[in-house]
């Protein structure tokens, strides 16, 4: 009987320490939720006027400055001609690269596409940018699930 009883406290023991690991996990991901989110932004980028982009940058930092980085979500989707704004050989690459610890670069895998047939080669990213099957499709799936739309004009 002995051995039963020093295995039931061993059980709860056990039972215990797996609960104290359930709630502080809990704890963890609440703390993650509980970050105030102002703001998701998403800004889409079809031009490639670089006085436009050079505006994209100046917008992406007075909001970090006003709202704060870590009360907000920002992703910039670039596709058609904008796409150019997150190539290796943008000017504005220094940046991109700059920002992407902050805000997602997406790149429109259609419109790589469409350059690669058309110039025999793919263009290349900068470092950090993810790609998108469709860029307005993305700009699209963002804006339901809640982001306020930006274009520079």
């Amino acid at each position: 009987m002995l051995k039963i009883f020093n295995m039931s406290k061993l059980s709860l023991f056990c039972g215990i320490l797996l609960l104290l690991g359930y709630t502080l996990a809990s704890a963890s991901e609440k703390s993650d939720e509980a970050r105030q989110i102002s703001a998701k932004v998403v800004i889409q980028v079809t031009t490639d006027d670089p006085g436009l982009q050079n505006m994209l940058f100046h917008n992406i930092r007075n909001l970090q400055n006003e709202m704060g980085v870590n009360n907000l979500v920002i992703e910039v989707v670039a596709y058609g001609p904008g796409l150019g704004l997150v190539t290796s050989d943008s000017s504005f690459r220094d940046q991109v690269a700059e920002l992407s610890a902050t805000v997602r670069f997406s790149a429109c895998e259609a419109t790589m596409a469409a350059v690669a047939k058309r110039t025999g080669q793919k263009p290349e990213l900068i470092d950090g940018v993810i790609t998108v099957p469709s860029g307005i499709a993305r700009v699209v799936q963002l804006q339901q699930q809640g982001y306020v739309y930006i274009t520079p004009e």
